[in-house]
């Protein structure tokens, strides 16, 4: 029989967006220890004090048409985090989104009345489970600088970052003594539905104090809680996956719209362009017309075919030809 912590573990399962906003962001201790420490170890800054600032909306997701699923916390020193699991199986404009979150976040500060030195730090840290990076660090800070490499601004005046941890860079058969303490957390989010019966979970549960945090957060949620978690998060996805469907047939249809509209309007310019052409030949017809009758009455006052010629810049040919006609 097999013991709570054993089902639990089975049912437990960090690797959804949803399950990781409710894990790290309910506002209960357990969970702000737990965000602590995340924090902790992948900002590699020592972490104290922090408050979410969205963690009212975790318990009504499944009844949201488009929540966001990313957690917005503070610092005791005001520094604003956006932190988000992403995982989905693509890398399509992930870096534009990342940089628009920073972008936002830093411009959410009020800043009236103050000079720009007071703007706080903001960072928006995000896990996903697909190689973005071009290196093997699983990882990277982004900041501003040139093509060389030279920052913009001082680095203890740098305001904005962006963090990524690419979870899909773990080497997950490296011996655990090897591992640091990002990797570590790293292999409990991907294993952490093994419980137990994964053997470097087990010993971080019994021995790293990190991991017992983690774990203990993990513990605080029933068997019947996780399941829902997984309901949830299912149903939240497949309204998503509606939404995007109903989204991509909106933009086809619009993109059918605008080349209906296309053709309509080459269709009238090919019109006016037909219409022209028959005015201009319509013209030539009433040039060459004139040009005859000159030619003729030219030719019957007595003028020379030189004479003719040289008046009308025809040769003797066209001339005779306009004679006889």
């Amino acid at each position: 029989m097999p013991t709570r912590i054993e089902v639990l573990m089975r049912s437990a399962n960090l690797l959804n967006d949803f399950a990781f906003k409710y894990v790290f962001g309910e506002d209960c201790k357990e969970a702000n220890d737990a965000l602590k420490s995340l924090l902790t170890v992948f900002l590699e800054r020592k972490v104290h004090h922090v408050v979410v600032k969205n963690s009212e909306l975790v318990k009504y997701y499944s009844k949201m048409k488009n929540p966001r699923l990313d957690l917005l916390v503070e610092f005791d020193d005001r520094t604003m985090v956006d932190l988000e699991m992403q995982l989905r199986q693509t890398q399509d404009h992930l870096p534009i989104r990342f940089s628009y979150y920073l972008a936002r976040l830093h411009s959410s500060q009020e800043l009236e009345g103050k000079y720009y030195g007071e703007l706080k730090e903001t960072i928006v840290l995000v896990f996903f489970n697909v190689n973005l990076i071009d290196n093997n660090r699983m990882c990277n800070t982004f900041t501003l600088k040139n093509e060389d490499g030279l920052s913009f601004v001082k680095e203890t005046e740098d305001r904005m970052k962006i963090r990524t941890v690419e979870m899909a860079k773990l080497d997950v058969n490296k011996p655990l003594k090897e591992m640091n303490e990002q990797e570590k957390m790293i292999y409990y989010f991907l294993n952490c539905h093994k419980g137990m019966d994964d053997s470097k979970i087990k010993v971080m549960i019994e021995s790293d104090g990190v991991i017992q945090m983690l774990e203990k957060r993990v513990e605080t949620i029933s068997d019947d809680g996780w399941k829902k978690i997984i309901e949830d998060f299912r149903k939240l996805h497949e309204n998503e996956e509606r939404m995007e469907r109903q989204l991509e047939l909106e933009e086809a249809h619009k993109a059918q719209e605008e080349a209906k509209k296309a053709l309509q309007e080459a269709n009238k310019l090919s019109q006016e362009a037909d219409k022209k052409v028959e005015e201009a030949d319509k013209k030539v017809e009433e040039v060459n017309k004139q040009v005859k009758q000159m030619v003729r009455k030219m030719y019957e006052d007595g003028f020379s075919l030189d004479q003719i010629s040289e008046y009308c810049s025809l040769n003797m040919d066209e001339i005779q030809v306009l004679i006889k006609s």
